[in-house]
């Protein structure tokens, strides 16, 4: 007897059931679809795009403001009154929610080079939500507290700038296969003139970005200036806690030309170091003088003030996560560290035959020592013997007095102004925020013969740029880092990065016009050649051809005819139930 018996055979794809089902959670042959995507989920596609564009943005501003990483947890301390890392949360959820959208945006690329729906899961649209809410969050956050750190962005473009055009141009380039697929599957005139005038508006833009690239990196070598000198600020603070001898003996080692330091008034009159205006952080105030240590620091006398320890709370705190890379002995000797008055480093600058930059803190009202805290910072500096030249007086604050009294003072401003006004206030040199003068502000001054310094440089990136500015000096939390650039990290001449951007353009638009002639081949074949010179088999026959493979039907049926063990002869002679 011989049985029709229809079966169903399914080829297996695993892979395209894996990026439906993660994306849409559409594991099921059913539950996929060759429509065209709803008007709602194009609308969440673009808010997956946009979401995915800000984190990129966001990620790329941590990347890149690691040189201000201790200045944000600082300022997060004066805020909160304790210490703590803040950048690592923010780094970590960063890094995560980057990594989610990221695989997103990738899944949702495979669905429409695969011509699948575009239907993204609820719990998905859940999380883009997610982090589209919390990087606004953070973004208007930032802008409160650090909002002149949104210039680290402009600042490093002119380092990264020519490199990220390459990576973004590479990155539109490929995206050619996707688009050209689409317009050649598409039967839409509209639509496919809206993507092919989009794509190249995207591509034109790209080609001709380099014309508002600027970096002073690009530059004739001959034109570059002496290495910028490093100035140790509060010493070696990455090595040693801030403020204390040993931090400044780390930084002497480092090829430094000068020490910067914060200096405040005891109540007894006498000068210390100390950058914050209480004792909490970088002492053990809280367990000699509970009662008090809240209290401003110019309030307790010098005697209550070298009974602090001011190196426990550097093992504890690991400001600069350096302290694990230490032996037991220089963890005993940072233990041991006092605070550190200001005659002490006068006498070990002295000694090193450097110079030593000095910022003031103000003591406040009743303070009895509110009015005459700059003479007797002044009588200090004066009596340790060092020369007057070395000193770098950063104080504007009774400037005509100090510079009556000792006239070989490098006066230094820390407010950008015109060069006019500084040449009024005797001033010879600039102390300034490295995102507050720009490498024509730094020509500028130089040719009036005013020298300027930029803090806090910590990146060799950082640190590379500002050289090829031409700034004479920075000052730096990490001259151990620093003293490790001896070039800078690239440098080439305007005409070798034209022939870069003119070949890498090239090289792009041939890509791209290999890639969608290849896409298109056989429709292009079928309109030159003329619909006379096909039959109507071959007509179909190219359509079918055209057709991608995913199109096709490939659920198939097939007619399989058995025999069963006591069937029938091949003559047909009878059946057998």
């Amino acid at each position: 007897m011989v049985k029709h018996q229809p079966l169903q055979v399914y080829e297996r794809q695993l892979c395209l059931s894996c990026l439906t089902g993660i994306y849409g959670c559409r594991w099921k042959r059913y539950q996929r679809s060759h429509d065209d995507t709803t008007k709602w989920e194009r609308l969440w596609s673009m808010i997956l795009f946009g979401t995915f564009s800000l984190l990129l943005v966001w990620f790329y501003f941590w990347l890149e403001a690691h040189n201000d990483y201790n200045e944000f947890n600082w300022l997060l301390y004066n805020r909160s009154g304790e210490w703590s890392d803040g950048t690592v949360p923010i780094l970590a959820t960063t890094a995560a929610g980057f990594t989610y959208l990221a695989l997103l945006m990738i899944l949702a690329l495979c669905h429409i080079a695969v011509g699948q729906q575009l239907n993204l899961h609820w719990l998905h649209k859940i999380g883009v939500t997610i982090a589209l809410l919390t990087t606004i969050t953070g973004v208007i956050y930032v802008s409160q507290i650090w909002c002149e750190e949104w210039d680290i962005i402009s600042v490093s473009l002119q380092a990264t700038g020519p490199f990220l055009h390459i990576g973004a141009l590479a990155a539109i380039t490929a995206l050619a296969w996707l688009v050209a697929g689409q317009l050649a599957r598409s039967e839409r005139p509209r639509f496919q003139v809206v993507v092919a005038l989009l794509y190249l508006a995207v591509l034109l833009g790209l080609y001709m970005a380099p014309l508002s690239i600027s970096s002073p990196c690009i530059m004739q070598r001959d034109g570059l200036k002496a290495r910028p000198a490093v100035i140790g600020q509060r010493g070696a603070p990455m090595l040693a806690p801030e403020n204390t001898l040993l931090s400044f003996q780390k930084a002497l080692h480092m090829n430094i030309v000068g020490l910067q330091a914060d200096v405040a008034i005891s109540l007894d009159g006498v000068p210390f170091l100390m950058r914050d205006r209480t004792l909490r952080r970088t002492t053990d105030v809280r367990r000699l003088f509970p009662e008090r240590q809240h209290d401003d620091a110019s309030s307790f006398n010098w005697t209550d003030l070298r009974t602090l320890n001011a190196g426990r709370w550097f093992l504890q705190d690991d400001p600069y996560w350096t302290v694990r890379r230490m032996s037991e002995q220089q963890r005993r000797l940072v233990g041991n560290q006092t605070v550190c008055s200001l005659e002490q480093l006068l006498q070990l600058v002295l000694r090193a035959n450097r110079s030593i930059l000095l910022t003031l803190h103000r003591p406040p009202q009743g303070h009895p020592h509110h009015l005459s805290w700059v003479n007797l910072t002044l009588a200090t500096v004066l009596q340790s013997g060092i020369a007057q030249h070395q000193v770098v007086w950063a104080v504007d604050w009774d400037r005509e007095l100090v510079k009556q009294e000792v006239p070989a003072f490098q006066q230094t401003s820390m407010r950008k102004q015109p060069v006019e006004a500084l040449q009024q206030d005797g001033v010879s040199r600039l102390l300034l925020r490295y995102n507050q003068a720009t490498a024509q502000d730094v020509r500028t001054y130089t040719a009036s013969n005013l020298s300027v310094t930029l803090y806090t440089v910590n990146e060799p990136w950082l640190y590379s740029l500002l050289w090829c500015s031409g700034v004479q000096s920075v000052s730096s939390e990490a001259p151990q880092v620093l003293k490790k650039v001896l070039s800078p990290l690239w440098l080439m001449s305007p005409h070798e990065y034209c022939l870069i951007w003119v070949t890498t353009d090239l090289v792009s638009f041939a890509l791209v016009l290999g890639i969608f002639v290849f896409q298109n081949y056989h429709m292009i074949r079928w309109k030159m050649s003329g619909m006379r010179s096909y039959n109507p088999e071959q007509i179909m026959l190219s359509a079918a051809v055209r057709r991608s493979s995913r199109d096709v039907n490939i659920m198939k049926e097939k007619l399989i005819f058995s025999e069963v063990s006591n069937g029938v002869s091949s003559e047909g002679n009878g059946f057998d139930y």
